[in-house]
C-alpha cells in the first residue's frame, strides 16, 4: 500500500535515503521558503518531521553515517560549485568540511564502512573528476577535513559504491562519452579484474535524468547496474565477480522492432572557429551515401552542461529510420571533457558555443554528409535557446528549427523561473543584477527579426523550469512578422514530455513538419 509521507503540495521534497535501522529517512525541501532547502528527518511509522538544520540554499542529503548519528549534506552554490556538511544528529551541530576550497563539485558521496571516511568524486583544481578519501577527523589547521587522491583516470569518474563488507569499491570512468566499469581492493587500492561489458553507456534513460547507480548485493560478490548502447535499449545487467561474468537480467522490450534496424553513431570531430575540436555523434540511415543529398538534424543538447552519448536514444533512431542525418554535437560547454571546456560557454562567452553549431552544420556539408539545403536544427530546454540562437545568429544555415520548451528570452526566464533555480542559473548564465544587458542582448527574443526558417515550437503548460511565457513570446513575436511557425501546447506536461500519449502525438508531427521542410 502506498502512503504519502508529505503532502505539501507546493513544496518540493527531495529524498535523501533510509537509515541503516530502517526506521527513518532523510530529505530537504523548500516548505519554510521556495528558494531554500532545509534538512529533515522523519519517522516512517508515526510520520514525525524533524527539522535537523534551516539552512540556506539548495541541499541535498548525501547519506547516513553507518551509526545513524549524522548526515551528510551537499550544498550547491551552481552546477560545479558545492561543499559538504556533516551535521549531527544528537547535538544538532552542523560543521563544514570544505570551507575555502573554492569552486569545487562533490560527486557520489559515500561514507567509507569504518564511519570515519568518505569516498568521493571531487574536481577541485582538476581537470577532471577524480575518486578521493576524505578524513573525518579535524585537522590540526582547524575544523576541515583532510582529502587525498586515490585514483585519476584522466576521465571524470561519475559514480562508485562500496561492498557491504568493505573489499571492494567499483567505480565508473566517462571515458569520451563510453561508460568503463573499474575495480578497486578497498584496503589496497589495488586494481582488481572484473569481467568485460558492451561498450554503452551506465546509467537510467536519458529521458530521467539521474546520476547512474552501481549497486553491490550483499556478500560483495555481485554488482548490478543499468546498460544501454545505441543498438540495445536499458536493460538490468549482474556482474557475478566469482564466475567473471556480465550479463542482462531484465529484456526490455522493444516493440517488435527488429535490433537490426537500429545504427550505430559515428564519434566524429570538427574544428570550430577557433580551432577547438569539437566532438559529435553522428547517425545516418543504414546505406546512405555521402553525396552531399542527405537532409540532416543537428539535435543539441540542454543543460547547458549536458552530454550526448552513446547510449539508446529511441528519438534519433526515430528519424534516422524516417531517412534523417542525426547530428549531436557537444559543443563547448559540454561536460565530459575537463573543466576547462565546460566553462568555454560561460556568461559573456555564451554565445561561442552557438558559433560551435553553426561549424557543426558546415561541416556536415563540406564532408558530404547532408545537403546544405536541407539541414534543420533541434533542441529542448537549453537547447531549444540554442535552436533560437542558431536560427537568429546564423539564419541562412538553416532549413527549420524545432524548439522544445526552449528559453527564448533570459531576463523574463530568471525572473519566472522557480526561486531555488534563479541563483544556480545565474551562475552558468549571469546575473540580473549586474549582466542585465548581456542577458538582454543574446536573447533571441530581441534579434527575432533575423529569423527565415520556419519554426515548430512545443512546450508544456505547467513548465516550472521554463515557464511557458518564454515559447508564446517567440510564438507570437514570429506570427506578427509572418514567419511560418507551428505551436504545439500541452496542457498536461511540465519541462519537457513525458506522457506517453503526448510524445506519440508530437513527434511524429516534429517528423511531418521536417518533411514538409526539408523535402524528406
Amino acid at each position: 500500500m502506498l502512503r504519502p509521507l508529505t503532502e505539501e503540495s507546493e513544496a518540493i521534497h527531495c529524498f535523501g535515503g533510509w537509515s541503516h535501522d530502517g526506521e527513518r529517512i532523510a530529505w530537504t525541501a523548500n516548505r519554510r521558503d521556495p528558494r531554500h532547502f532545509d534538512v529533515s528527518v522523519q519517522d516512517v511509522t508515526t510520520g514525525g518531521i524533524t527539522c535537523v538544520w534551516q539552512t540556506e540554499g539548495m541541499n541535498d542529503v548525501a547519506g547516513w553515517l553507518p551509526d545513524d548519528g549524522c548526515l551528510i549534506v551537499v550544498r550547491s552554490h551552481s552546477s560545479f560549485d558545492q561543499d559538504l556538511y556533516l551535521t549531527d544528529l544528537l547535538s544538532g551541530t552542523v560543521r563544514h568540511l570544505t570551507p575555502d576550497r573554492g569552486q569545487t563539485s562533490y560527486g557520489n558521496v559515500r561514507w567509507a564502512v569504518d564511519g570515519r571516511g568518505l569516498n568521493l568524486v571531487p574536481d577541485r583544481g582538476r581537470e577532471f573528476s577524480d575518486l578521493a578519501y576524505m578524513d573525518l577527523a579535524p585537522t590540526e589547521e582547524g575544523r576541515h577535513a583532510a582529502m587525498s587522491l586515490l585514483l585519476a583516470p584522466g576521465w571524470d569518474v561519475e559514480a562508485l559504491a562500496l561492498s557491504s563488507d568493505g573489499r571492494h569499491l567499483a567505480y565508473l570512468t566517462n571515458t569520451d562519452g563510453t561508460s568503463e566499469l573499474g575495480l578497486l581492493d578497498e584496503a589496497t587500492h589495488r586494481a582488481l579484474l572484473g569481467p568485460p561489458i558492451p561498450r554503452g553507456v551506465i546509467g537510467p534513460p536519458r529521458l530521467h535524468r539521474r546520476a547512474p547507480r552501481l549497486d553491490f548485493a550483499p556478500g560483495g560478490r555481485k554488482l548490478a547496474f543499468t546498460l544501454s548502447s545505441p543498438m540495445h535499449n536499458a536493460d538490468v545487467w549482474v556482474m557475478d565477480l566469482d564466475a567473471q561474468d556480465a550479463s542482462p537480467v531484465t529484456h526490455s522490450s522493444r516493440a517488435g522492432i527488429p535490433r537490426g534496424s537500429f545504427v550505430e553513431p559515428e564519434l566524429v570531430h570538427f574544428p570550430s572557429f577557433d580551432g577547438l575540436e569539437i566532438p559529435g555523434l553522428l547517425y545516418l540511415p543504414a546505406g546512405a551515401q555521402r553525396d552531399g543529398h542527405l537532409p540532416a538534424i543537428v539535435e543539441v543538447h540542454g543543460g547547458p552542461e549536458s552530454q550526448r552519448r552513446p547510449e539508446f536514444d529511441l528519438l534519433y533512431q526515430y528519424f534516422v529510420n524516417r531517412g534523417y542525418g542525426v547530428f549531436a554535437p557537444n559543443v563547448r560547454g559540454s561536460s565530459g571533457y575537463g573543466l576547462t571546456y565546460v566553462h568555454l560557454d560561460d556568461v559573456e562567452k555564451r554565445m561561442d558555443s552557438v558559433a560551435d553549431l553553426a561549424e557543426g552544420a558546415r561541416w556536415l556539408a563540406d564532408a558530404g554528409v547532408a545537403d546544405p539545403r536541407r539541414v534543420a536544427v533541434m533542441g529542448g530546454s537549453y537547447g531549444g535557446f540554442m535552436v533560437l540562437a542558431a536560427l537568429t545568429s546564423y539564419p541562412d544555415l538553416w532549413a527549420a528549427g524545432v524548439d522544445i520548451v526552449g528559453i527564448a528570452n533570459f531576463v523574463t526566464f530568471l525572473e519566472n523561473t522557480a526561486p531555488w533555480r534563479r541563483h544556480l542559473r545565474e551562475a552558468e548564465y549571469g546575473s540580473l543584477t549586474t549582466d542585465r544587458e548581456l542577458l538582454r542582448d543574446i536573447s533571441p527574443i530581441h534579434r527575432v527579426e533575423r529569423i527565415m526558417a520556419p519554426l515548430l515550437v512545443i512546450h508544456g503548460a505547467n513548465d516550472p523550469r521554463v515557464p511557458i511565457g518564454e515559447a508564446e513570446q517567440i510564438v507570437q513575436a514570429l506570427g506578427t512578422r509572418g514567419v511560418p511557425v507551428e505551436y504545439l501546447r500541452y496542457g498536461d506536461e511540465g519541462h519537457g514530455l513525458v506522457r506517453l500519449a503526448n510524445r506519440l502525438d508530437a513527434y511524429p508531427k516534429v517528423a511531418d513538419f521536417l518533411d514538409r521542410h526539408l523535402g524528406a
